[in-house]
């Protein structure tokens, strides 16, 4: 399936500048970040990758990504959990001597609704499913501290429109509660010159105010190179409008 993704996209800007930036990905997988992963392997770029998911599509996406990448490193560490999570971005993250962009992103499947009915067992969920996430970019902003990059650091949500009531209630906690972190951190990290945005599922309220949203895996791979490019360097605390995209194979 996700041979029908990684055509070269026409129309797409190029931002030179890119050439042999070093790039985090994680959460990659044959349907989820392929046109992200193509579009910054096309800029030149160095890849550092991580995915979950193993098997002869995930080989032959690394493949693919390696022919246009200036450099590509692929690691299969679980990060579903927190300390994981911590220990990744602070060793396998950090092999190309530091990260000029990194890209989290977080899939939320309807499965994982499973057996939670309750407000406080959705709650429960976003937490879980925001923490690794959270904690990495804490990690990762430090190091680019450290090292004084002005980098920039993106959480994009990945999930499908709800279906229900629990789907709903789940994207409009989960939509608060990324704000309202990438506000806190980017403030936190904004006198070093370090970005922090997200993107994340579209609210019930947000329909009501219009506006463009995020649609497919191009539309995602486009906002993340305008961000990460120079014209992007104003932009921190923002959560962009994402709806369906993990229906799309972004």
């Amino acid at each position: 399936m996700f041979m029908s993704v990684v055509t070269h996209a026409p129309g797409v800007p190029v931002y030179a500048e890119l050439a042999g930036a070093r790039v985090l990905i994680t959460g990659l997988s044959p349907l989820s970040g392929v046109d992200l992963a193509r579009s910054f392997a096309d800029h030149k770029c160095r890849l550092v990758l991580q995915t979950s998911a193993v098997g002869p599509e995930v080989d032959a996406l690394t493949a693919l990504l390696a022919e246009s990448a200036a450099e590509t490193q692929l690691f299969t560490t679980e990060l579903s959990q927190g300390p994981d999570a911590v220990g990744f971005a602070q060793g396998p993250a950090q092999t190309l001597g530091g990260l000029d962009v990194a890209i989290n992103l977080i899939a939320v499947e309807a499965e994982d609704l499973a057996g939670r009915t309750t407000l406080d067992e959705i709650e429960d969920l976003v937490s879980e499913k925001l923490l690794p996430a959270t904690l990495m970019t804490k990690v990762i902003a430090n190091r680019m501290r450290l090292t004084l990059t002005e980098g920039l650091i993106l959480n994009a949500v990945v999930m499908a429109p709800p279906r229900s009531s629990a789907e709903e209630a789940l994207t409009g906690i989960l939509r608060t509660a990324l704000a309202a972190i990438t506000r806190r951190q980017a403030q936190e990290w904004a006198d070093k010159d370090i970005r922090i945005n997200a993107i994340g599922p579209k609210g019930p309220m947000d329909g009501a105010h219009g506006g463009a949203c995020l649609t497919s895996g191009p539309d995602i791979a486009a906002l993340a190179l305008y961000l990460a490019s120079r014209k992007g360097r104003q932009l921190t605390g923002h959560v962009f409008d994402a709806e369906g995209v993990a229906g799309r194979g972004c």
